[in-house]
């Protein structure tokens, strides 16, 4: 493998757009039900420092401290100095029940609308740049979102719509209903993609791929399970579901750790690594509990892997091969 010396951090168009993220996206997840503010204020100017321009939220994040805690905590920080929100291509969702209300959730036009000015207040911005449709609503025919995104675009509030958990089918179709308004569309999809869950390879990423959509991958550590052993106790990784997958995974993860060790980095980083290195990703998201998580992840972008690692790789953790030979053939 070979290794790049020390520089910033790498940045990539997002899309088919001119804007330019970097390949590490803060994931802010954590910040409040983890992570409190102080801390997470200093991850984010860590972040920054490093040169990570691409900030990524929802306004359901909160956890058990409540609705939209994680934009509030962000938010605070931007309020903190005004330079910082020129600096940083900020992203959230919209989607996730916000209350018990019956409309205050879905991609209703009067929800999207209504919930974009809850997160511009919680964010304390004038304007989103990335705003995301965080999960498919069946119920929501594309016309009426695009409606209600024309409008926030033509106000301001948004720069650009984004997707995520989308599979294939609705990337295409919604994404053909803004080519007939005339409109550009989706410009990313977040989506669930690591070495161990690569079903994204059937249908999102050939979908995205072909509409000029870039790719965001989220999870890409699989919840922890492909960064080794946990260190610190209240992770992820000390989950159930993550031990159990330890044990049913061990050959494979043991032949994987195996490899990293070879290569002399973490397991982390060349997960992270991978990631960046498929066609179509424009940037993995890193949800960092703390600086040092951060910090132990900042050289990924300057990591190359060889032809014959990722061949490696792909020997442990099979693709899945192009859709529809993968299962039709």
């Amino acid at each position: 493998m070979r290794r790049f010396g020390h520089r910033d951090v790498k940045y990539r168009r997002l899309g088919r757009t001119a804007l330019q993220v970097s390949e590490l996206c803060l994931g802010t997840m954590n910040f409040g039900p983890r992570t409190d503010a102080q801390e997470s204020h200093a991850i984010l100017d860590a972040a920054v420092h490093l040169g990570i321009n691409f900030v990524d939220t929802a306004n359901q994040y909160g956890g058990e401290l409540g609705i939209g805690t994680t934009e509030t905590i962000l938010g605070q920080w931007l309020i903190q100095d005004r330079a910082r929100r020129d600096r940083i291509v900020l992203a959230t969702k919209v989607h996730e029940p916000m209350s018990d209300d019956i409309n205050d959730r879905g991609l209703s036009a009067r929800h999207i609308v209504m919930a974009c000015e809850a997160s511009l207040t919680r964010l304390q911005v004038d304007h989103i740049d990335l705003y995301q449709l965080h999960h498919i609503d069946r119920s929501a025919h594309p016309e009426e979102i695009w409606q209600a995104a024309d409008r926030l675009i033509a106000q301001g509030k948004i720069g650009y719509l984004g997707s995520s958990n989308f599979p294939g089918w609705k990337i295409a179709q919604t994404n053909e209903k803004a080519i007939a308004r005339g409109r550009l569309g989706l410009v990313s999809e977040q989506s669930l993609y690591n070495l161990v869950e690569r079903r994204a390879e059937l249908e999102v990423i050939p979908a995205a791929r072909d509409y000029g959509i870039g790719v965001i991958a989220w999870s890409p550590l699989a919840g922890g399970l492909l960064a080794g052993p946990a260190t610190d106790a209240g992770g992820r990784r000390q989950s159930d579901a993550v031990r159990q997958a330890q044990v049913a995974r061990g050959d494979q993860l043991a032949r994987y750790a195996s490899l990293c060790a070879d290569l002399g980095e973490t397991m982390s980083a060349v997960a992270l690594a991978w990631t960046l290195h498929q066609d179509g990703i424009a940037a993995v998201i890193v949800g960092p509990r703390n600086r040092a998580q951060l910090a132990s992840v900042a050289n990924v972008p300057d990591l190359c892997l060889s032809a014959e690692v990722l061949s490696a790789l792909d020997a442990i953790f099979p693709p899945c091969g192009p859709a529809p030979e993968a299962y039709a053939w």
